[in-house]
């Protein structure tokens, strides 16, 4: 299985989208400064995630939220929702 995994920083106004087929491994290498686009922003939180079967369909799904603003901010806005309605 492979994740589509979208992280919130707990220090900013910040946003990352990736792909992997490990999710609790990736977050950690995120927060241990392992990955250099978010080291300055850590710690960083899973906001939620996408699961898909083959790799090249979660690498599309990260191209395509990575590059289309639309798509990505209306899953950012019905996760952090999601968040709230929990809490």
């Amino acid at each position: 299985m492979f994740y589509v995994y979208v992280l919130r920083s707990l220090v900013g106004d910040k946003h990352y989208i990736g792909y992997t087929n490990d999710i609790n491994s990736r977050l950690r290498k995120h927060n241990d400064g392992d990955v250099r686009s978010t080291r300055k922003f850590r710690p960083w939180m899973l906001l939620g995630f996408e699961v898909y079967e083959k790799r090249n369909e979660a690498r599309w799904r990260e191209h395509e939220l990575k590059n289309h603003e639309t798509k990505r901010n209306l899953l950012i806005k019905n996760l952090e929702e999601s968040i709230k309605e929990i809490a």
